[in-house]
């Protein structure tokens, strides 16, 4: 094998990463501006959930539209479409003078943003074979977490030095930076000039091995055949159940710590940092748990299944935060649940790639997607209306312990609902 193409293929996972990386960074500055926004906008509980709703559904509209439009296109241009939107959607936030204002921005970056994934998944089945493909995505997934743990650094200082106008408009403006190399450097395999034989024949070893080269040359399955199919339904509880989870983790995180440890938004947030910090290991630790088990003989599907229970059960002990007096150690709980939560989605993203073709699994990530998202607008609601009664009832903390109560016992319930959908996760051969 050609080892300088071997290494492009990580560089290919290294544009993937910072992507996602600018992807969070772009939405979770919100979440620290949240106290310093509400000031000056009035905002209650009930209003920035709103925003956060208006989010999510404009990203899961957005998921199932560039899903499948990133199938037509491919990941090259349709990753140049969406950056520019989700870019030029985080700076107009400076401008914005309203609560409406808000919604409006928010549905745009929503917009922008959901093309992030169904990009990257396709990027890493165009260059990766299956038994890889969940250390790369786990690898650019743990861009997510760096985001996350970038803002409670950046956007304190910017506040403070510029105001929170200047704090949308300098993390917006990196990803025309990231578009330069962007179109540089990606191309898909077979039409890279320095890809040689050997390294396509690595990276079609699985469609070889199970005899799908005829199904990769078939047209892409249609939005109402893949609605039919068990195995996006797999993919669909596995997003829905859990994704709303992780949107809890990046909105109300910073809210949280503010409001139950009297944190400082205006200054660098070490808890926020030590939890993100662990979910990067947890997104590439889950990657490479599951990889590992397919090398060591295990059946690609008992790899994924049991990597994703004993994720399950990590994020579990979660509730117990309720009981923590000490701020560290409800940093402990919560940190192992979001490591967890990422380690969970390295899998479920590679789960898709193994049940379906190439040429499908944008569509289908953007379907899973949606569904995530649309858990990710009723989740919120109920947020909201948790948090604004016990705000009221005059201990917010104990609103805080209902989600988290709510939280732990997801993903345990969506693996137990995937296990009876496919319980071999058997891959669509059409």
């Amino acid at each position: 094998m050609n080892t300088k193409m071997t290494n492009y293929r990580w560089t290919v996972v290294s544009l993937l990463f910072f992507a996602t990386t600018i992807n969070y960074l772009d939405r979770n500055v919100i979440g620290i501006l949240k106290p310093t926004l509400e000031q000056v906008f009035g905002w209650n509980e009930k209003d920035y959930s709103k925003i956060v709703m208006a989010f999510t559904a404009s990203y899961a509209l957005g998921m199932f539209v560039f899903g499948r439009i990133i199938d037509k296109i491919g990941s090259k241009l349709g990753y140049t479409i969406i950056i520019i939107v989700w870019s030029i959607a985080a700076i107009l936030h400076a401008g914005v003078r309203s609560t409406l204002g808000f919604i409006g921005v928010r549905s745009l970056l929503g917009i922008g943003e959901s093309g992030n994934f169904p990009a990257a998944i396709k990027a890493v089945a165009e260059w990766f074979p299956k038994k890889e493909r969940a250390l790369a995505a786990g690898i650019f997934n743990s861009g997510a977490n760096i985001g996350a743990m970038v803002v409670p650094i950046v956007v304190p200082i910017l506040l403070s030095l510029y105001g929170w106008q200047m704090a949308f408009v300098v993390t917006g403006a990196v990803g025309f930076i990231w578009l330069i190399f962007w179109v540089l450097l990606y191309q898909v395999p077979s039409k890279h000039k320095k890809v040689n034989q050997a390294e396509l024949d690595h990276i079609a070893s699985d469609v070889v091995e199970s005899s799908d080269v005829k199904a990769e040359q078939q047209p892409p399955i249609s939005w109402g055949t893949l609605f039919t199919l068990k195995q996006t339904w797999v993919f669909i509880v596995g997003k829905f159940m859990t994704d709303p989870v992780w949107y809890f983790f990046l909105f109300w995180l910073p809210s949280y710590f503010s409001t139950t440890y009297n944190l400082s938004l205006s200054k660098p947030s070490i808890p926020l940092v030590v939890v993100y910090t662990m979910t990067t290991i947890g997104s590439i630790g889950g990657g490479w748990l599951s990889s590992f088990m397919i090398k060591k003989g295990f059946p690609i599907f008992k790899a994924r299944k049991t990597t994703l229970l004993i994720v399950g059960l990590l994020v579990f002990p979660i509730f117990l935060v309720k009981f923590a007096t000490n701020l560290w150690v409800v940093v402990a709980f919560i940190s192992v649940a979001a490591a967890a939560h990422q380690a969970w989605s390295a899998n479920i993203y590679s789960v898709a790639t193994d049940m379906f073709k190439n040429k499908d699994v944008s569509s289908v990530i953007g379907i899973g997607g949606m569904a995530g998202s649309i858990g990710g607008i009723l989740f919120p609601l109920l947020i909201g209306e948790i948090l604004e009664k016990a705000k009221l009832a005059g201990d917010i903390t104990v609103g805080y312990n209902l989600i988290f109560g709510i939280c732990s016992v997801a993903y345990l319930t969506a693996w137990t609902i995937i296990h009876f959908l496919n319980k071999k996760l058997t891959p669509v051969n059409m």
